[in-house]
């Protein structure tokens, strides 16, 4: 299923901002109509930081948490700390992809300011962890970076790849290392295909994912983040019985097997890979790789190649380790963090529904 929900990002204080338009096909579809207005409604600020704001928004970010928090009290600045209620705290214990997602908002932050002509000076933890994660200054000056034309069509795709072995652009190889060769892809397919199977066997862990399943239409537009699974398909499904969050943890289930079937389907359709890794792993590191890796998902967007992040692997959890240690030998040289790792192939022809944003505040 593609990932297709954000709502908006809403003001402490008083006020919101919308997500950037450009879901009008979404909004004819069966899905949620009130978390999915404010596509019609966005895209249109005159004030610099809240249009690049609206844009922001629509970064990926660990189980679609959108754990940003905003303030724009000085005039040309805003500043972002990060929602520590939108912790993950079983699958992401040391909070390390929840800081790679504020990467991917602050490099689509900067990406969408440039539109408007502006660039964007961050400022990293200016006063430690338990301060904002960066502080940025807008100024004039900027040139449009062309990856902005790919923000609104930009997704992560969880479907089966083609399995011919994708083109790769040059500015996508700059970007991170490219596995295509036979042997290492064959490994990273039941790797990651392991890993899944690991988490979503462990109650602790799949629990924290069960626990933010959307099911069906009313839930989404009650808290529209987390997991969804909307659409008639699963409404049916739902409405049968044949999919809860019981059913979901439980590892004898109709709904545990059918999730087998589907994740093996598609994490054995990869067909390349695309990894991240930085030389140590403080939070800067982990902020630059989510920048990275933003750049990344648009590049791929823009060059017809599809991008989907598979995280289970590289958990810090304790019954994660052994895996954990295999990618490392795989992927990295002694000392590096692998940050990110992403199937990338030729995904679906049929495009997919534009993600809507969660309400998130500002202060």
């Amino acid at each position: 299923m593609m990932n297709t929900r954000r709502k908006f990002l809403k003001i402490i204080g008083g006020g919101t901002i919308l997500a950037a338009g450009g879901g009008a096909a979404f909004l004819a579809t069966r899905h949620p109509e009130k978390a999915l207005a404010p596509w019609t409604q966005a895209g249109q600020y005159d004030e610099p930081r809240m249009q690049a704001l609206s844009y922001a928004i629509l970064a990926p970010n660990p189980h679609n948490r959108q754990p940003w928090l905003v303030g724009l009290d000085s005039p040309g600045q805003v500043e972002i700390w990060r929602d520590k209620d939108k912790n993950l705290p079983e699958t992401d214990p040391f909070d390390r992809q929840l800081t790679i997602g504020m990467g991917c908002f602050l490099e689509q932050l900067a990406i969408a300011a440039s539109a408007s002509g502006h660039l964007v000076d961050f400022d990293l933890f200016p006063n430690g962890e338990d301060g904002p994660v960066a502080v940025t200054n807008f100024k004039t000056g900027a040139s449009v970076d062309p990856l902005f034309n790919h923000v609104l069509s930009r997704r992560s795709c969880k479907e089966p790849f083609n399995m011919e072995t994708p083109d790769v652009p040059d500015a996508l190889k700059a970007l991170a290392d490219i596995y295509t060769d036979t042997t290492t892809v064959e490994q990273l397919q039941q790797l990651t295909f392991d890993a899944w199977l690991l988490e979503t066997g462990t109650y602790e862990k799949m629990k924290e994912s069960t626990d933010l399943f959307r099911l069906g239409k009313a839930e989404i537009e009650a808290n529209p983040d987390g997991i969804d699974f909307s659409g008639a398909f699963f409404e049916l499904a739902i409405l049968a019985g044949m999919l809860s969050r019981e059913g979901s943890l439980n590892t004898e289930s109709f709904e545990y097997a059918e999730a087998i079937k589907i994740y093996k389907k598609m994490l054995f359709a990869t067909p390349a890979y695309a990894v991240i890794k930085t030389s140590d792993n403080t939070r800067q590191d982990q902020i630059n790789a989510g920048r990275q890796w933003m750049r990344l998902n648009l590049t791929t967007t823009a060059a017809g190649l599809a991008l989907h992040p598979v995280s289970q692997v590289l958990q810090e959890y304790s019954e994660m380790k052994n895996m954990y240690d295999q990618a490392h030998q795989l992927l990295a040289e002694p000392g590096e963090t692998v940050q990110m790792l992403g199937r990338l192939g030729y995904g679906p022809t049929v495009p997919s529904s534009p993600r809507w944003p969660i309400e998130a505040k500002l202060i």
